[in-house]
């Protein structure tokens, strides 16, 4: 199974596909705070914790890509008050 988020400025949408890429489940939250939003992706993720093969995001940014760097997976000088060098990819990690 494989999992996505589509990180928004008003709403993050999660799903769940198998293999075959047929969705199981899809969700959205409000982009709110980090720790609001955040909790609400990661409780949607729990239940398929062990089965996920891996999490594709697509994120408003601008993201750190640079994997050498420090704050790899950060959204950095975004904007969106409250997301300003905020840690994706150590929230979303658990899937490796």
């Amino acid at each position: 199974m494989f999992g996505s988020i589509e990180a928004g400025g008003t709403k993050f949408v999660c799903a769940i596909a198998t293999d075959e890429l047929e969705i199981v489940k899809r969700e959205s939250f409000p982009t709110t705070t980090p720790e609001e939003t955040m909790k609400d992706v990661l409780e949607f993720f729990s239940p398929y914790k062990e089965s996920l093969k891996g999490i594709g995001i697509g994120s408003f940014g601008p993201i750190d890509i640079q994997y050498e760097s420090p704050t790899y997976g950060y959204i950095t000088s975004t904007p969106k008050l409250g997301w300003q060098q905020f840690d994706l990819m150590t929230l979303v990690s658990f899937v490796r």
